[in-house]
This record gives structure tokens, C-alpha cells and sequence, in this order.
């Protein structure tokens, strides 16, 4: 698993074939900023991390927008948002994300007063990455983030089951899902916003694109949630070739009535976080068409918590089964249809940690 996570190159759903043209990109690119090639990264403060002399102990020294271009080695992720690349500085010594944002349209200082809000909070949360450095360029916009050599919670479950078996059992699963709930309450807490009008204030107290592919794996399996704050920073790209775009709605069960089932909720507000979170636990628990088949679900709950039907898609049995079975209604009420329906962040938090305290 680890040998995957370090060394994963990127596959394409159109053709079954890697793709190279993020890479000789880059490259170009090299040569396309010319004169810029000595323009310094922004910074975010790290005072907390400064030795006596003023010097940042992660940061040796201060990466050029060149220095960053001609580090990259491949495309770990793309969405609608940004394409995310691995890149090795400093002769292997560091190891960073880079977020390369598709549209901004916000001015220079927003941007930068932004990205050093969000990232001020992520230093204040264990659960969230942290941001490094940032740089707003006329033809790039991007920030360094922390690198995690296990991949997303998204890699981990998909590579599992194309390989055909288990990738996480059912502790390292209710670890995530407990530390994603975690990195969301901390999120949740933060003030409201004077004004709605994320043109002019950004609401620090929601996420608003909780999504497997955004939670982040460490070694030990504790999980990091990440792109807190992004989508008010850039504009969103409907029509990009990605491999992480959201999925279209899944063929209706059998005993739904309706057409197909709301997939992916993309309001931002807390609901729709919580939502999206619930969209996770079923995914982490049943797989990816367990997120499609909640109608059939909670039809079948008592078969599914007395062994009599097949939800769980890794081992489990007796006391786990009952703790899984407990997150597994958690993770249906986040997904109920009516918003104000829906338990609060901190009621889940709860629940969940009377699970896991039961573990």
C-alpha cells in the first residue's frame, strides 16, 4: 500500500491510458515565466515554527515560483477547482502539495488576505492541512500545502477495491470518520460572517467541499481534512477534463419511486456539509453505491444490523458490527432530505465518540 501511495501515477478514465500532459506542461511552463522565475512565494506566518535567528525550521529557504514549476513531479489529483501536484524541494529534504487554482477572479490583496485567513485557522486544528505558502502570479495562482504520502481517503478506498480486497479495517475506518467529524465541528464553530456576500466576507464557519478526495491520510491512518475555504477563493470550472469530478447520480434501487437520489449537495451552508460528510460514512462503510441506494438501506436496516444482509464491504463482526451498524444511521441522518433535519455537526461528534469510546 505504501509502495502505491508513493509512487501513483495518474490514470485516465477515457482511455485506460497514463497521462502525460500535465507533466510536459509543466515543463513549459518553465519556460513561459521567463522573467518571473525569481518571484518569491508568499509565506504564510509561521512564528510558531521560527528559530531565534527569524528562520522557518520547515523552510529552510524560500521557494521561487520557478523553484516550485520545475519541482513538480506529477499530477496527484485534478477537480474543478484546482490540479493538485507533488513536489520535492530542497534536494528531497521537503515534500509539498501544490493546489493550482483554474479561475480566480479575486484581486491580489483579497486573495492573499484570504488564503492567510484560512490558513491562520488550519494551524489552529490538528484535523485540518495546513497552508505554507501561496503566490498569485497573472497566469497562476496557487498554495503549498503539507504532503501526505498515503493519498486521500478517496485513493485508499478505490485501490482497495480494484485490487479486490480491504484496504482499511474497521478501526482505521472509524478513526477517519471520527477525525473528519473533528476537523468539521472545529470549522462549524467558527463566527458567522457579518454578510452573506462572499464577495466581501468569507464564512470561515463552513467548508463547503467536504468530499473523500479531500480527506488526507497520514501514515498512522489519522486523517487531516483539506481545501477548507477554496471554493471562496476560486471560481468554479464546470467543463475541465478531470478525474475527480463529481459523479453522476447512481441508477435508482429496485424500491425507490424516484428517478435517482440527490448525490452531492454543493450550497454553502453547514447543512450541506453535513450532508456531504454523510455521503463519506456510507461510502467508507458500503462502498460507493451505498451512497445511492439509502432508500434501500433504511428499508433494510434490520437485516442489515441482525447479519441477514450484506452492507459492510470489510470484515466485521459482533461488537464492531454494532458500533459500524450505529455509525451507519449516523451517516443516514446526515443525509436526510430536509435540511433542517439534519443533526448538527456537534450532535454527530457526539454520537460518534460514544461509539468510538465503546471500541
Amino acid at each position: 500500500m505504501l509502495s502505491r501511495a508513493f509512487s501513483k501515477p495518474r490514470w485516465s478514465p477515457k482511455n485506460g491510458e497514463l497521462s502525460h500532459k500535465y507533466s510536459s506542461m509543466v515543463l513549459d511552463q518553465c519556460d513561459i515565466v521567463g522573467l518571473m522565475e525569481g518571484m518569491p512565494l508568499s509565506f504564510c506566518d509561521h512564528d510558531h515554527c521560527r528559530d531565534r535567528s527569524g528562520t522557518c525550521m520547515k523552510c529552510p529557504a524560500k521557494p521561487t515560483l520557478r523553484d516550485v514549476l520545475c519541482s513538480s513531479v506529477g499530477v496527484m489529483g485534478e477537480s474543478p477547482l484546482a490540479m493538485t501536484e507533488k513536489v520535492v524541494m530542497y534536494r528531497g529534504k521537503r515534500v509539498y502539495a501544490v493546489k493550482r487554482f483554474r479561475k480566480v477572479s479575486l484581486g491580489k490583496m483579497e486573495f492573499g488576505r484570504r488564503v492567510e485567513r484560512v490558513a491562520g485557522m488550519s494551524r489552529r486544528c490538528e484535523y485540518l492541512v495546513p497552508l505554507t505558502a501561496y503566490l498569485y502570479a497573472k497566469r497562476m495562482k496557487f498554495v503549498l500545502t503539507d504532503y501526505y504520502p498515503m493519498g486521500s481517503l478517496a485513493d485508499l478506498l478505490a485501490g482497495g477495491r480494484a485490487l479486490g480486497h480491504t484496504a482499511l479495517d474497521w478501526n482505521q475506518r472509524l478513526q477517519i470518520i471520527l477525525h473528519i467529524a473533528r476537523a468539521i465541528a472545529f470549522i462549524h464553530s467558527q463566527s458567522p460572517p457579518v454578510s452573506h456576500d462572499t464577495n466581501k466576507y468569507m464564512q470561515m464557519n463552513v467548508h463547503g467541499n467536504v468530499k473523500s478526495s479531500n480527506v488526507m491520510i497520514n501514515v498512522d491512518f489519522s486523517a487531516r481534512l483539506s481545501d477548507y475555504g477554496f471554493v471562496q477563493l476560486v471560481d468554479p470550472v464546470e467543463d475541465c477534463d478531470t478525474w475527480q469530478m463529481k459523479p453522476p447520480p447512481p441508477p435508482p434501487s429496485p424500491s425507490s419511486s424516484s428517478p435517482s437520489e440527490s448525490f452531492f449537495s454543493e450550497k454553502l451552508c453547514q447543512m450541506s456539509d453535513v450532508y456531504n460528510f454523510g455521503i463519506i460514512i456510507l461510502d467508507t462503510l458500503g462502498g460507493p453505491r451505498a451512497v445511492g441506494l439509502k432508500r434501500c438501506i433504511l428499508e433494510n436496516k434490520e437485516a442489515i444490523r441482525d447479519s441477514k444482509a450484506d452492507f459492510f464491504e470489510f470484515s466485521v463482526r459482533g461488537r464492531e458490527k454494532k458500533q459500524a451498524f450505529k455509525v451507519l444511521e449516523i451517516g443516514l441522518a446526515c443525509l436526510d432530505s430536509t435540511p433542517e433535519a439534519r443533526p448538527s455537526i456537534e450532535q454527530i461528534l457526539h454520537n460518534i465518540l460514544e461509539v468510538s469510546e465503546k471500541a
